[in-house]
C-alpha cells in the first residue's frame, strides 16, 4: 500500500502502538471525537492491535517516516449475523489535519475490510465534529440517523451521528437494486 511521494499508507504493526496512542490521546483530550475520557497507554494499544490481529485491520499513514493518521476496525456485535459488519475509528495528528491523511487512512481501511469479506463499515460521530462528517461523506459513507443523548462526556449528554458504508458485493448489489 502506498499513497503519494512522501506519504506511505500501510497496515499497522505492533511497533506503531506508541504513535497510534499519541494520536488517539489527542482526540480523547479534545473531547470532539470519542466518548472515551481516559488516555490510552502504549501497552493498551499494543494489546488491542495484537488481539484484533489480521481479522480487524488497522492502517496507518506515514509522512516522512512519521505516523500522522490511523484508522482501525473492530467488531460490531457478537451475533454471527453481524460477522460482516465492522465499526471503525479514524484519527489524524493535529498538525496533519486537513492534508488528506484522514482520507488516505479511511480509504485504505475500506479496501482492507473489503478484502477480508466485510460488507459494511459503520461509526458514530459527534454532530459537532464537522470535519469527520465531511471526511466520511467524501469517502462514500452515508448518514443513517442520530442517536440522541447516546452518552455523556464530562457529565454532558452527547448525540452521535451514525454513518455507514456498504463494501464489496453488498455495495455492488445496492447499486444494481439488489
Amino acid at each position: 500500500m502506498s499513497h503519494g511521494q512522501d506519504t506511505l499508507v500501510r497496515l499497522a504493526r505492533l511497533t506503531d502502538a506508541a504513535a497510534i496512542a499519541a494520536i488517539y490521546n489527542q482526540g480523547i483530550a479534545e473531547r470532539l471525537a470519542t466518548f472515551e475520557t481516559e488516555l490510552r497507554t502504549v501497552e493498551h494499544l499494543t494489546v488491542q492491535l495484537a488481539e484484533k490481529g489480521e481479522q480487524y485491520p488497522t492502517v496507518v499513514v506515514e509522512r516522512a517516516g512519521t505516523v500522522v493518521a490511523w484508522a482501525g476496525a473492530g467488531p460490531y456485535r457478537a451475533r454471527s449475523c453481524y460477522a460482516g459488519i465492522a465499526q471503525h475509528s479514524v484519527y489524524v495528528e493535529r498538525r496533519a489535519r486537513g492534508t488528506g491523511t484522514g482520507r488516505a487512512a479511511l480509504e485504505a481501511l475500506c479496501r482492507e475490510c473489503t478484502a477480508r469479506g466485510f460488507w459494511k463499515l459503520l461509526s458514530r460521530i459527534f454532530p459537532e465534529n464537522t470535519a469527520s462528517l465531511a471526511l466520511h461523506a467524501r469517502v462514500g459513507f452515508r448518514v443513517v440517523g442520530v442517536y440522541r443523548r447516546h452518552g455523556k462526556v464530562d457529565g454532558i449528554w452527547r448525540d452521535a451521528v451514525i454513518v455507514e458504508k456498504l463494501l464489496g458485493k453488498a455495495a455492488d448489489d445496492a447499486l444494481e437494486g439488489d
